[in-house]
């Protein structure tokens, strides 16, 4: 059943100069608010290992963060902004950007009432990215997003073209034009695979020294990859969370992520770095679920996971669920688990997977404010923000950090 929670019971007051526009100098200087039964310390980042429980599983999300932004212009003159979104042909991300002449993504466009529907020619005045000529035609257009093509000159593949002509996806609330620091520092460390138009930021803070420290604790590391999608930024603007729509994400798992996750001892810590990561995983524990039940799988929807916590849900354990999807994988020779998730975490959740969870602070009536109030139970996200904005943390993508521990 829908939970019903008013939107602006989730809310908190905060001010612009609170928002932190750049990244601080180093990575790990950032501020660390550790909240765990009820307790709240404080430290700094780099010391993180010392606040984490032995013998846990740490998950960090690799997806990597591409240059989305394009701008082109008409024959008038006038400058049309393409954000790309998603691959639609090909639709497999790296199959996309392996692209040499020509490829379609799902994608907002800027200035969309002065796009007739003509051409569009990258602007530049770069001799290097006039030999690219890249163009950009309108295949479809629902209102909100449109379908464009790209195409291009060169025997370039397409993930060249985007880091040779596109800027990067910052957040709108930073109100800024994209610099040259965000190229290395709106990307985590351990980046890997293509796909993200906004970063999974709680990683932003993670240099080698600490996941040194973190190695040398004896926790064990693994990654997904879930592609952030812009619809990350996206007010809730309904009274009510239940008419709020959830934006859909893609992610990918390996089977040797499922086969280590199956196989954990019952007790073992789960820590999610981000919300991105917790996403995948909790989803992954509803599409265990599908399996077991149905022997098929289909993406994790928006309220899936409120429909019957009183009976079947409870009757399995996060290995059971991870370790029929590896079977999956395992029967049908495939090496990793492709899926999508549109999943809303909100109080009245129940909790399957993440134990803890590394998270920057969010935006006020936010879904990822609601799962932060889920995580940590009742009422304590106020007082966490309370105690957060009293003692100087800054907030949102390039802020400060907290490691919460989940409440019982």
């Amino acid at each position: 059943m829908e939970p019903i929670i008013k939107i602006q019971d989730y809310t908190y007051v905060l001010p612009e100069e609170r928002i932190a526009k750049y990244p601080l100098p180093e990575r790990d200087a950032s501020k660390q608010l550790i909240y765990e039964n009820g307790t709240i310390t404080e430290d700094v980042f780099r010391n993180i290992s010392l606040h984490l429980p032995e013998n846990a599983v740490m998950v960090f999300n690799n997806t990597k963060v591409v240059p989305a932004r394009l701008l082109f212009r008409r024959e008038t003159g006038a400058l049309i902004e393409i954000f790309a979104l998603e691959p639609h042909v090909p639709n497999d991300y790296q199959l996309c950007f392996a692209e040499t002449e020509s490829c379609e993504w799902k994608a907002i466009v800027g200035n969309m009432k002065r796009w007739k529907g003509d051409s569009l020619r990258f602007f530049t005045s770069d001799e290097t990215l006039e030999k690219i000529d890249l163009h950009c035609d309108m295949v479809e257009n629902d209102g909100r997003t449109a379908l464009v093509r790209f195409t291009w000159k060169g025997g370039y593949a397409f993930s060249e073209v985007m880091d040779h002509c596109g800027k990067m996806p910052i957040p709108p609330y930073l109100k800024r034009d994209t610099e040259a620091i965000d190229y290395s520092r709106y990307q985590t460390l351990y980046a890997r695979f293509r796909g993200s138009v906004a970063a999974p930021t709680a990683g932003l803070h993670f240099t080698d020294r600490v996941l040194k420290d973190i190695d040398g604790k004896g926790i064990s590391r693994e990654t997904i990859c879930l592609h952030v999608g812009a619809g990350t930024f996206l007010p809730v603007k309904s009274d009510y969370i239940s008419d709020h729509v959830m934006h859909t994400e893609p992610f990918e798992v390996t089977d040797t992520f499922l086969a280590r996750m199956a196989n954990l001892p019952e007790g073992t810590p789960v820590v999610a770095v981000g919300t991105t990561s917790v996403r995948c995983l909790e989803s992954l524990f509803f599409l265990g679920l599908q399996m077991m039940e149905k022997g098929k799988l289909d993406a994790v929807k928006q309220w899936d996971p409120y429909a019957d916590y009183d009976g079947k849900y409870q009757d399995h354990s996060m290995q059971e669920a991870f370790g029929a999807l590896y079977k999956y994988l395992k029967s049908n020779n495939k090496k990793s688990l492709i899926s999508r998730t549109g999943i809303i975490i909100v109080p009245g959740y129940k909790w399957h997977v993440c134990d803890y969870l590394v998270t920057n602070f969010h935006q006020p009536q936010s879904t990822l404010l609601l799962l932060v109030a889920s995580f940590t139970g009742g009422d304590e996200w106020k007082k966490i923000y309370a105690y957060a904005l009293e003692h100087g943390f800054r907030f949102l993508s390039y802020g400060d950090s907290s490691l919460l521990k989940r409440s019982e």
